[in-house]
């Protein structure tokens, strides 16, 4: 018999990005052009309704060396309703399926969380295979094992504590802005994944141009953690793998995270799509 899932509660995501303005799949003309019905709610502000029952699943500890690892399926838009489901892991294992649902039952993300061994999540099980780089009119220039930069940051508290008193941040645990189990507030999803996808933008961006980007898959993974606020980081980036869909060119790049003393904290694997409708390059078929 299988076991019920576990689910968190519905919420109305935010899309807070709606201020970055014409260019972004975030704002409501431009992705209504590109055919969406509206600017869509970021994938990093979905994940951060899975902690809370991850941490029901796998305790605290998912937080020092747990993985979340999801591929978007349907984007969404502005308050639109959504719920976290969770499949209790089965007797022994260390990781299980999670997905993510509109209030309709439309499927929004799909993957896998774990506690431990992440070499087997929904994002590093895929087979990534690079196309020809011939093939590609806006990634050309990208490559496997390309360094995005080495960044060293200081992981501010501001920006969470401003979201987490607006409520905005989709099913918050008082962690992100009090003191946690180890010491400092916690980075929630949106927070780990805004330094270790934000600063190596600045390498990606030269390559991706005038196109219009979104995420396609996210993965965000503890090894020693916690990711703890008013702490130092070194951020280091590299492309993973380049390719291409009917509708978008893509990339996979991973982004580690290691704290003074050099233990990896945290890392991120991203595939970050270009609107082919959106780039020049493809303006004449």
């Amino acid at each position: 018999m299988s076991t019920a899932p576990l689910s968190g509660p519905l919420w109305a995501a935010r899309n807070w990005s709606a201020d970055e303005g014409a260019g972004s799949i975030h704002d409501d003309d431009t992705a209504t052009s590109l055919g969406f019905r509206g600017g869509t709610v970021a994938g990093d502000i979905h994940m951060n309704q899975f902690p809370p029952v991850l941490v029901e699943v796998f305790g605290a500890e998912w937080f020092e060396r747990g993985n979340l690892s999801l591929n978007f399926k349907n984007a969404t838009i502005d308050q639109e309703r959504v719920q976290v489901f969770v499949q209790p892991p089965a007797p022994g294992a260390t990781q299980t399926t999670v997905w993510m649902e509109r209030e309709d039952g439309l499927l929004v993300c799909k993957g896998t969380a774990a506690l431990g061994d992440h070499s087997q999540s929904a994002l590093r099980s895929i087979d990534l295979r690079p196309c020809d780089p011939s093939q590609l009119r806006i990634l050309h220039r990208l490559q496997a094992g390309l360094s995005l930069g080495t960044y060293e940051v200081f992981a501010s508290p501001d920006k969470q504590y401003e979201r987490f008193d607006k409520n905005l941040i989709s099913d918050p645990l008082p962690w992100y802005r009090d003191s946690s189990p180890w010491g400092e507030p916690v980075a929630a999803p949106c927070t780990l994944i805004e330094f270790l996808w934000g600063y190596p933008m600045q390498g990606l961006r030269p390559f991706v141009g005038d196109s219009v980007g979104l995420f396609g898959a996210i993965e965000v993974g503890h090894t020693h953690g916690p990711f703890l606020l008013n702490r130092r980081y070194r951020l280091e980036s590299r492309v993973v793998c380049v390719g291409q869909s009917p509708q978008t060119e893509y990339v996979w790049y991973d982004t580690d995270a290691f704290n003074e003393s050099g233990e990896l904290v945290a890392s991120m694997r991203m595939q970050s799509r270009a609107m082919k409708a959106s780039s020049p390059a493809y303006a004449e078929g």
